[in-house]
């Protein structure tokens, strides 16, 4: 039986992080000024979501890669607990539209040859960068240098299929589909309970194929402030994060969408004229407006600053600058791809996968299928940059 602590950390893990509280004091206050109570509630809730994802280590790219190369499950499993959990709560508010007599809606986007491209070069790029859009910003958190690289190609990348977005957004596809809005709230969530309980079954009896048991998703013990959690801990954190970001902002959880933000004012910095690339077409006030306007970003920051807290409660954060050169030439290659596999493909594990199918939408489910198989690649490719 799992149990749980709430033992502090070490007085100088403490005082590290403290050292973290005057950047979050001034991110709150940009974001309330620019965004209002949104802004800085996002904050929060990024804060949060750093920290779990830290202090869990829950990253879609290893548990993904481990199934592959060795059939362990446990990754995978949470991650299907964690989409259980959140549509329990997901389906029926967006099926009816409001919650606490706000509007919510959900990511229902069309399934095309833009979707199915970008989702598989994600997957590619997940293996070689070294992370999704979660797992880039969390690590750059807890510390990793080589994850900057990532994240700089990973905005480079997205503001480049940003800038071509003319040519791929007339691409084929298919109208967007809602099991919500084709079989209502209810019947639609047993549907997708059925699925992920299917999933569920069929990973755990891979595992137990090769290792004769399944390794459990829960742990001996969990400490909350010093770390770390299980996987079922940070499942729910996770579930627990989208839920609230729903309930805040009317939308769910998405990572990406702020990287283009970025890219694109900074194009337009240089010369470049963003306004007038079709992906901005009719979104161009966030262009003019202050970053810190954009709840997507100001979360973004907030993960990141969480993660930090995380890896200083948990003594860990230790920034290693001698990186070899295959794994910088990896993290730029794999950032490009995470960057334009995430316009292309509608987001990344979060807003396409997660938030994707928590929305009840058809294209979350081709997301996973293509950039599942991404990942295939990007395993087998990774022993050519010497990252295992």
């Amino acid at each position: 039986m799992a149990s749980t602590a709430f033992a502090l950390p070490a007085s100088r893990n403490i005082r590290q992080a403290l050292l973290v509280i005057l950047p979050v004091i001034a991110l709150v206050a940009l974001a309330a000024r620019h965004g209002g109570g949104l802004g800085a509630a996002m904050v929060a809730i990024g804060l949060f979501a750093g920290l779990a994802l830290y202090h869990a280590s829950f990253g879609f790219t290893a548990a993904w890669r481990r199934f592959i190369l060795t059939r362990q499950s446990a990754g995978l499993r949470a991650q299907l607990l964690m989409l259980a959990v959140t549509c329990l709560i997901f389906f029926p508010l967006i099926g009816a539209g409001t919650a606490f007599g706000r509007p919510v809606g959900g990511f229902v986007f069309p399934v095309g040859l833009a979707l199915v491209t970008g989702a598989f070069l994600f997957g590619i790029g997940m293996q070689l960068g070294g992370g999704c859009g979660s797992g880039t910003l969390f690590t750059i958190g807890g510390g990793s240098t080589r994850m900057i690289l990532t994240l700089a190609f990973f905005i480079l990348g997205s503001t480049l299929a940003t800038a071509f977005s003319g040519s791929w957004m007339s691409w084929p596809a298919l109208p967007p589909v809602s099991v919500i809005g084709t079989f209502g709230a209810w019947p639609g969530l047993a549907l997708v309970l059925g699925l992920l309980a299917g999933l569920f079954l069929l990973v755990r009896r891979a595992e137990i194929s090769r290792h004769g048991a399944a390794a459990p998703i829960t742990a001996p013990a969990t400490q909350w402030l010093a770390g770390p959690w299980s996987l079922l801990a940070g499942a729910l954190a996770l579930a627990l994060v989208n839920i609230l970001v729903l309930l805040t902002w009317g939308w769910p959880w998405g990572i990406t969408s702020a990287f283009a933000l970025w890219g694109s004012k900074l194009a337009g910095m240089i010369g470049f004229v963003p306004a007038s690339w079709p992906y901005w077409q009719g979104q161009e006030a966030a262009l003019s407006a202050s970053v810190f306007a954009d709840p997507v970003s100001v979360m973004d920051f907030g993960l990141i600053l969480g993660a930090m807290v995380a890896a200083m409660l948990a003594g860990k954060f230790r920034p290693v600058l001698s990186i070899p050169a295959r794994s910088l030439a990896a993290a730029m290659i794999g950032g490009l791809l995470l960057g334009i596999g995430a316009r292309l493909g509608t987001g990344c594990n979060i807003g396409a996968f997660f938030s994707g199918i928590a929305s009840g939408s058809l294209h979350g489910w081709v997301w996973l299928v293509f950039a599942f198989a991404g990942n295939l690649v990007g395993t087998h490719l990774r022993p050519l940059f010497r990252l295992d």
